[in-house]
């Protein structure tokens, strides 16, 4: 008893209660936290300093149930100050983002976590839309108006921005709020007669309302109305596992002047007077009164329903105590009145992907794999390349998990995702020509052909001179007398167009063989050979191998000897002359027109400007003649 009264008595002196003026500070206690609201321009991590120096941190507000607590403490906070003016004030909370991470607009609360680590929780109350931001560390605050009293119908809104620094705390900063958590509460103590009690936190706190006092606090209690008092002294304390009461027993400061009258003796249910003045506490049916003598609990402890959300509660033997369970897929939280998710996904039990649920999870398949049976957890390779599934145009390759288009020879891949094939064009590509002379692209290939006079070579792709059969055409004239003889060109024209890039024309003029003219042809053929039609080019579809005709095409059984000779050229020539000749001819007529009609054009405006001219008095006379005036002479007197 004596080390109890001496433990007691450092304890009492080591409160901030002992010390003359202590201050009074906002602070709301409910469930297993306390919350303490401050003044102060301080920055966030100066914030965070103070809150830890009494076991604290910057509070936490994860549920609306904990936002209402905290809502209490600013309200507590503002009715200790006189009235502010209309303007709005921001607190610390204990959520932040550091630098170099960035806003992840998928989770509710941004990127952001809170303070000393825990889950990231569903309940927000963002004021605007954070800002995306990664080279700086960000704060959340709390944002109210000074000026009125939060109400629960208007809880504070979350405010992000810079954390602030010792020289700039923040924009409109005002104070933060501390959050304390403890492993138990006492419930407050109760007075039967005059008297006052305060409380002294773990947490250098005191109070003289306090809806849950703290595990480890002390109570100071003052009995009298003044004249005399007497004070006693109390400890919050665990005395068994989950259950915490005060050191105390009885009603405190009774007084047989007020008996059950003052606050009801101090009794929680029933007070029951005795005749001499001194009164007891009772409790209703169904409930059992404890150690202090005060208290009633029902004697079947989950009569309450102490437990919340998806927890039930088991009594324990003999009714003095229950405990919380949870169901499968939960585990008990804190408090332990309540029960909170277990992510099963942690454990892997998955082949591949897990999704947890609420109590619960799902296995799922990654893409391109597909449940093999339902029910199971196991996962098969989707075969996209089967029958009526292949997104390739052409071919199709199935991999574990995935796919891969490729095409034929001669096409290449092509499309945003890599399942089409464009034809290849092989005679537009860069560099030297795969062909001689003509090159003609095809789906998926190319031929190649060659100018007029040409034939393709057994490669495919080279051209060579073909052998071209020409005779003198029948009854031509011969010229003996000179010594020369006429010739008579024979023109085929032949135009090639090939099937990519510009269109050209290819004119190509067979001469005729030019025999000598002191020796006469003896040898006569049977009938005369004449290019059939224009030369033509042949491409055979469908490879690369292409053929070519000349386009002269020989009777059945005739043999045909000639060959090319230099000729060619020379009629080449002899028809470009012609084509000059008329040309010019057509010119110097077009002159000569032009010519007429201007000099016609001139007499006509002659003709009109004599017409226009004045009519002279002398037009009406004329000249006589001589013999008429030589007869006047001569008959002067007649």
């Amino acid at each position: 008893m004596a080390t109890s009264t001496h433990l007691l008595l450092l304890l009492l002196l080591g409160q901030p209660w002992a010390t003359a003026g202590a201050a009074m500070e906002a602070v709301v206690c409910a469930d297993t936290a306390c919350y303490t609201a401050h003044w102060g321009k301080l920055s966030a991590d100066e914030a965070q300093q103070h809150c830890s120096k009494n076991g604290g941190k910057l509070t936490t507000v994860k549920s609306e149930e904990e936002a209402g607590h905290v809502q209490r403490t600013l309200a507590q906070l503002l009715s200790l100050q006189a009235s502010l003016a209309a303007r709005m004030g921001k607190f610390w909370i204990g959520l932040q983002r550091e630098k170099g991470k960035c806003q992840d607009p998928r989770l509710p609360l941004k990127g952001f976590s809170w303070v000393g680590g825990g889950e990231d929780t569903l309940y927000t109350n963002w004021h605007k839309e954070a800002r995306n931001s990664c080279i700086s560390k960000r704060c959340v605050s709390l944002l109210l108006d000074l000026s009125l009293t939060p109400t629960t119908s208007r809880l504070p809104k979350w405010s992000e921005g810079p954390c602030g620094n010792p020289v700039s705390p923040g924009s409109n900063i005002e104070g933060f709020v501390c959050k304390f958590s403890f492993k138990g509460m006492c419930r407050p103590l109760a007075l039967g007669g005059p008297g006052k009690v305060t409380y002294s936190t773990p947490f250098q706190a005191t109070s003289s309302s306090l809806d849950a006092v703290p595990f480890a606090s002390m109570a100071s209690v003052a009995c009298g109305d003044g004249n005399e008092s007497t004070s006693h002294y109390f400890l919050c304390k665990e005395k068994e596992p989950n259950v915490f009461e005060w050191n105390s027993s009885g009603p405190l400061c009774v007084s047989p002047d007020y008996g059950c009258n003052f606050n009801n003796g101090g009794c929680q249910q029933a007070c029951f007077e005795g005749g001499d003045g001194s009164f007891r506490c009772g409790c209703l049916p169904g409930f059992r009164l404890l150690d202090d003598l005060v208290t009633c609990a029902s004697r079947n402890p989950c009569s309450s329903s102490p437990c919340i959300g998806e927890a039930t509660c088991v009594s324990a033997p003999h009714g003095t105590n229950y405990t919380c369970h949870c169901p499968q897929g939960f585990q008990v939280d804190e408090s332990q009145l309540g029960c909170v998710d277990v992510d099963e996904c942690q454990d892997s039990p998955c082949v591949q992907a897990c999704v947890n649920t609420h109590g619960s999870f799902r296995c799922e398949c990654w893409v391109g794999y597909e449940p093999s049976s339902p029910g199971e957890g196991a996962c098969q390779d989707v075969d996209e390349c089967a029958l009526g599934r292949s997104p390739c145009t052409q071919r199709c390759t199935n991999t574990d998990g995935s796919f891969h288009c490729s095409c034929e020879e001669g096409y290449v891949l092509a499309g945003e995702d890599g399942t089409q094939c464009q034809d290849v064009d092989e005679c537009a590509g860069p560099g030297d020509s795969l062909c001689d002379n003509l090159c003609f692209n095809t789906q998926g290939s190319f031929s190649c052909g060659c100018l007029p006079g040409m034939e393709l070579a057994p490669d495919g792709v080279s051209c060579i001179i073909a052998p071209v059969s020409l005779v003198p055409l029948a009854g031509a004239p011969q010229e003996e007398d000179n010594g020369k003889r006429e010739r008579r060109p024979m023109p085929s024209a032949t135009t090639l167009s090939p099937t990519r890039g510009p269109e050209t024309s290819f004119e190509a003029v067979p001469a005729s063989r030019k025999p000598p003219s002191s020796t006469p042809i003896t040898s006569a053929l049977p009938e005369t050979l004449a290019p059939s039609g224009a030369p033509e080019v042949r491409v055979n579809p469908g490879t690369h191998q292409p053929t070519a005709a000349t386009g002269h095409r020989e009777s059945a059984g005739r043999d045909s000897v000639a060959t090319q000779s230099d000729d060619g050229t020379d009629g080449q020539k002899l028809l470009l002359f012609y084509i000059l000749g008329t040309v010019v001819a057509i010119l110097l007529l077009l002159a000569l027109a032009l010519g007429l009609l201007v000099c016609r054009r001139r007499r006509a405006k002659q003709a009109e400007k004599k017409e226009k001219m004045p009519s002279n008095a002398a037009d009406s006379y004329s000249w006589a003649s001589e013999r008429a005036e030589s007869r006047a002479t001569e008959n002067q007197y007649r």
